[in-house]
């Protein structure tokens, strides 16, 4: 079964070893550029699909590409765009069958993460982005690294946010029942992972590991809830759950890539996170040496928490790597 902690606990930081990673700031510097960030509301077609976009910042200057995890969509950056967009342009799009993209029925559109990665790959080339930095988290990162993958030459640049590429990252015990679906697609073995679509599971991916549930607006976790509540959407998660086994055996090609292209890396990541935790985190580094590690006290929807310190790390690192123009 899912294991759902009681929400009205907050789990113990993980005990990390010191010399593995940076810590994060102790504060980070006030919003930035609220004021100038007004962020547009787009859709646009690709192929037969409407594809829905939050778009914020000067188009002249260096390009963000944002990707959601699982079960949000864009609105998890809504924090976040404001405290980069007078510097950077950004583009957080949601994926089929999430958020306010089309939802087509799974007779008509293959839920996988092939099929999502292709969709946003198109999504990119119609707005013509050839060059961005990436932010991946939770489902992002499969969906990013496919990407990478298949055009090494667009990407700038990384930044990961509880996002695994490693065996290590999935050696826990939230994986447990979804590796038992992979292995056999049953119904027996879909039941707990149905638990996993329900509020009580959706509240806990945003209240476990943080360090004041009252900062973490309940507006969050409604509104994934309510678009996973929609009819059919939950036999599409569903079917993206057994996807998801498809990625692990990427895995070797992703880190290929990184050791060849070692395109920079900064890694701002949840350290109580029950699902993906720092396990997943560390063996980036043994691809690229250069990568920034920092841990940061919350849970797995670290942007609920720190946006303010993940916005100041992106534009410190960002700032250093990235030139003006696309």
């Amino acid at each position: 079964m899912l294991r759902l902690p009681a929400l009205a606990g907050i789990a113990a930081a993980l005990s990390l070893s010191p010399a593995a990673a940076q810590a994060a700031p102790a504060s980070a510097p006030a919003a930035n550029v609220a004021a100038t960030a007004a962020v547009s509301y787009q859709t646009v077609k690709v192929g037969k699909l409407n594809i829905f976009y939050r778009e914020a910042g000067p188009k002249d200057a260096p390009t963000l590409l944002l990707l959601h995890g699982f079960p949000t969509s864009s609105q998890m950056f809504r924090n976040l765009i404001p405290l980069l967009a007078d510097r950077y342009h950004i583009i957080a799009p949601d994926y089929p069958g999430y958020g306010q993209s089309d939802m087509p029925s799974m007779d008509s559109f293959t839920y996988s993460f092939d099929n999502l990665a292709d969709v946003i790959g198109k999504f990119t080339e119609t707005l013509g982005l050839t060059r961005y930095a990436l932010y991946v988290q939770d489902y992002g990162a499969p969906v990013g690294y496919r990407l990478a993958t298949a055009h090494p030459e667009r990407v700038s640049a990384i930044v990961v946010q509880n996002g695994n590429a490693y065996d290590e990252g999935l050696d826990n015990d939230f994986w447990v029942p979804v590796k038992k679906y992979w292995a056999d697609k049953s119904e027996a073995n879909a039941a707990p992972l149905k638990e996993g679509m329900e509020l009580k599971a959706t509240m806990w991916q945003y209240t476990e590991g943080v360090r004041d549930v009252r900062h973490i607006s309940p507006d969050a976790w409604a509104l994934d809830q309510a678009y996973m509540d929609r009819p059919g959407n939950k036999a599409i998660q569903l079917e993206m759950f057994y996807s998801y086994g498809t990625n692990p055996r990427r895995y070797p090609e992703w880190q290929a890539y990184f050791r060849k292209y070692q395109p920079p890396m900064l890694i701002a990541w949840g350290k109580n996170d029950k699902i993906f935790p720092p396990a997943g985190a560390y063996p980036y580094l043994r691809d690229l040496p250069k990568a920034e590690l920092h841990l940061l006290d919350t849970g797995h929807f670290a942007l609920e928490e720190d946006s303010a310190a993940i916005g100041a790390l992106m534009r410190e690192f960002l700032g250093r790597v990235l030139s003006r123009g696309k």
